[in-house]
């Protein structure tokens, strides 16, 4: 089945979305520019999602991708509500103190969060009465607790991670009498999502991640080129600390058992995620909430099982790891992504992709042909082709669709090769996941000039 370009665009264009940084937004010039958005499916229905906000009682901006398995319910839960716990965690004592007020006497709310969605990107308006509630309680411990320090972004950062996932859970234990609300907090429970999230503040950026799904800084050094830094650790069997975390969590007579094929307990890909109360619970209280639950929570097999050797549970946390780096006028954008872009695409290739759509300069790169024998004739229509994809190579109005295109299109020899990306957008669905994994993309742009004079002030 063979797609012309102009379906190919509409097949890569449909969840693009991009927010330019208004430059004066009345408190401070922002570090950064502007952000291109973009999601390809390959699960019907796509289970990652991804959100973006301005922090409006703080200083700031959130940006992250959710990575969802086993249904996209938890991922989409945490896509709306985790924002709100961060930008609550960051609140000083008064704003909150105003908050509660305006509450409790039925007031008007001050605005927290400046939300930019794509007009797919939904919430779920049936649970907004519950989650709103739990944040609420949230807030009332923060006024509690208040120890009249200011908060550390690092440390509101975990503390928002780890209590949305315990809301999660709570939540699903005790149930909600509406029947629909009951089987969507047990749906978001039982399913799980892996999270990385960017907050940048004027020169500091901080990446909490929870998971596979990747942060990666693109910087340009001084003869041009782009280079790529890592900013977040996989969570996966891949990483020796997480191993070694994992065993050191648990008696040594499970050892053996923890991780196997790579996986935790032999299941599960990612070692930290949120939801997934089936790696978290005791078997009595998964037993007690599947039976008590409704019918077709007991009808799910998935529900049902208790995974193998599962002795001391807690065996998944959501607890985020946080990398802090301070932004240098050589840092030029973030690519924040899940596994799905990771999967195809090695960093650095990424890097150089992502900087010379966005600088529009598109350095040569001798043609490497890798072993393959190659005839003068091949060669030449390489050369031509090559010339034909320069002049359109910025044709993507957005660097995350740019970066798609060559996730799913590029050959052996790193181009873009329509016909295979012709092949690969048209697999039918049920096919599609075979070959790749939903690919969640977001580039932010830095501003260069606000990250030097910050740092001259300095």
């Amino acid at each position: 089945f063979y797609l012309t370009p102009p379906q190919v665009n509409s097949i890569l264009k449909a969840n693009e979305y991009s927010f330019k940084v208004p430059e004066f937004d009345g408190k401070n010039v922002s570090s950064v520019l502007g952000f291109d958005s973009n999601q390809l499916p390959a699960n019907a229905p796509i289970e990652d999602r991804r959100s973006a906000a301005t922090c409006l009682q703080t200083r700031g901006m959130l940006l992250g991708v959710f990575d969802g398995h086993a249904g996209c319910a938890c991922a989409q839960a945490v896509s709306e509500r985790l924002f709100y716990y961060i930008a609550v965690s960051l609140l000083p004592h008064e704003t909150l103190i105003e908050i509660e007020n305006a509450v409790e006497s039925g007031r008007a709310l001050l605005p927290i969060l400046q939300w930019h969605k794509h007009p797919n990107d939904y919430f779920s308006k049936e649970a907004s009465k519950l989650y709103f509630n739990s944040l609420r309680t949230y807030w009332q411990e923060l006024i509690d607790l208040n120890s009249g320090e200011t908060t550390d972004v690092k440390e509101a950062l975990i503390n928002a991670f780890k209590r949305l996932d315990s809301d999660i859970s709570l939540e699903a234990q005790v149930g909600d009498p509406n029947s629909f609300l009951n089987y969507l907090v047990l749906r978001v429970a039982f399913s799980g999502a892996t999270a990385c999230v960017a907050h940048v503040d004027g020169v500091d950026l901080h990446i909490a991640n929870t998971g596979d799904s990747r942060a990666m800084l693109g910087v340009q050094e001084e003869d041009g080129s782009w280079s790529a830094v890592n900013l977040s650790y996989d969570h996966n069997a891949q990483n020796e600390h997480e191993v070694k975390r994992v065993k050191m969590e648990h008696p040594k007579s499970e050892e053996k058992s923890l991780v196997k094929q790579d996986r935790l307990l032999g299941l599960l890909m990612p070692f930290r995620a949120f939801g997934d109360v089936k790696f978290k619970w005791s078997i009595e209280l998964q037993k007690r909430v599947v039976e008590s639950g409704p019918d077709q929570l007991n009808d799910n097999e998935y529900t049902k099982f208790i995974p193998p050797n599962y002795h001391t549970p807690p065996y998944l946390t959501a607890e985020p790891e946080v990398i802090h780096h301070r932004l240098r006028p050589q840092d030029k954008f973030l690519v924040l992504a899940t596994d799905g872009l990771w999967e195809t695409m090695h960093r650095q290739d990424v890097a150089r992709i992502v900087g010379e759509y966005l600088t529009g300069v598109h350095h040569q790169q001798p043609i490497a042909v890798g072993g393959y024998k190659v005839t003068l004739g091949q060669m030449h229509g390489l050369l031509t082709e090559r010339r034909a994809r320069i002049s359109s190579v910025f044709e993507d109005q957005n660097a995350a669709t740019h970066l798609i295109r060559h996730a799913v299109g590029n050959n052996e020899f790193g181009t873009v090769d329509h016909e295979r990306l012709s092949k690969m957008l048209s697999l039918p669905e049920e096919l599609a996941r075979m070959y790749r994994d939903d690919i969640t993309i977001i580039v932010v742009q830095f501003n260069s000039h606000v990250i030097g004079a910050c740092q001259n002030e300095e």
